[in-house]
């Protein structure tokens, strides 16, 4: 794992250590800086572990069964099957207590560790990934039990509307009560908000949403595998390529997801980073990401305008990682990530 601050172009230099293409073939590039080559033999990172390989030849078989956004319904099953296996495994590693309830009128599921007292004053709001169409109920648990568990504090793991079925800003207003509803028994700063992918762009949505509602900043959050800008940038380009996949040409990140139809993404409720103003008042933030992540570019991007803005952040990124790594448990880099998180909200909320 490398720690990233100033020395952040090292990341973007392990995305392109590629076998060398024949003597006589010589990359085009374009006046406007589009470069032009030939496919190119990608070894497998040698500093990442002998699990990280084994889980990444399973996720090309993966990937080829998933439906895509274009079927939510179907990439609900399709995810809700995978992340069930890894919230059971994830319960062998991290004894956890697991309860259904809801706050301010929203479903939550309460995650606390089992084998310890669980710090009573402090308390997590976890934002599950999947796009803005899937992941609520086990992809939720996948993200919580490891951090209660190792943290012990209490993770509140929060099922929000996403698209199809509804528009955006409704994520954001779900969290708004969930958060409300802490705020009855929880100081600001004994409260920490964290997300993976679309739960990292609400995570950081939430903090211009708690803003414009006049409500207090969290003491710390933490934003995974996105960022407080649009996915864009190299990684959108080199990422899939070291996925095994074909870029997409033109990406359009999060205005492909139905969810914000109609969405104003120059404004900060929406797209975070629009706003220096809004990043100034953004409690310390920890950022998460790894060198094939197709959001590293927005995660690095993240970290240089909240620096920009005066907000302490923490930048990790794991070599030879994809989008999300974490969510399996038996990685050696997903434990060093629960470590991190866990250390990082322990440090940062105060006691």
């Amino acid at each position: 794992m490398v720690q990233l601050h100033a020395l952040r172009v090292i990341a973007l230099s392990c995305l392109f250590a590629v076998a060398a293409p024949a003597q006589d073939v010589i990359p085009q590039v374009a006046p406007d800086g589009t470069v032009t080559t030939v496919p190119a033999r990608i070894p497998f990172s040698v500093a990442a572990s002998p699990q990280a390989l084994k889980r990444f030849q399973e996720i090309m078989l993966e990937d080829k069964a998933a439906p895509g956004i274009a079927n939510p319904l179907a990439s609900r099953k399709f995810y809700d099957k995978i992340n069930s296996d890894r919230a059971a495994r994830m319960q062998e590693l991290y004894p956890v207590k697991i309860r259904p309830a809801r706050l301010g009128g929203v479903a939550v599921d309460i995650v606390e560790a089992a084998a310890a007292p669980v710090d009573s004053r402090r308390v997590l709001i976890n934002l599950h990934g999947g796009a803005f169409l899937w992941g609520a109920g086990s992809g939720g648990l996948v993200e919580s039990i490891p951090v209660a568990s190792l943290s012990k504090i209490k993770v509140v793991s929060v099922d929000y509307r996403q698209g199809p079925e509804d528009r955006f800003p409704a994520a954001s207003a779900d969290v708004e009560q969930v958060y409300r509803a802490l705020l009855r028994h929880h100081k600001p700063k004994n409260i920490g908000i964290y997300g993976c992918s679309a739960g990292g762009l609400l995570t950081a949505q939430s903090m211009a949403w708690f803003q414009d509602k006049g409500l207090p900043a969290p003491g710390a959050i933490g934003i995974f595998c996105a960022g407080v800008v649009d996915m864009a940038g190299d990684s959108m380009f080199v990422g899939p390529l070291l996925m095994g996949h074909v870029a997409d040409p033109n990406p359009a990140g999060f205005k492909a997801i139905s969810y914000f139809d109609g969405a104003d993404f120059s404004s900060p409720l929406v797209i975070p980073g629009t706003s220096g103003a809004v990043l100034a008042k953004f409690p310390p933030t920890l950022l998460i990401s790894g060198t094939r992540d197709m959001a590293l570019s927005a995660v690095l991007r993240t970290d240089e305008l909240l620096t920009q803005a005066g907000v302490a952040t923490e930048l990790h990124v794991w070599e030879g990682m994809w989008h999300s790594f974490f969510s399996d448990p038996e990685l050696p880099e997903s434990k060093a990530a629960y470590a991190v998180m866990a250390n990082f909200f322990d440090r940062r909320l105060a006691r």
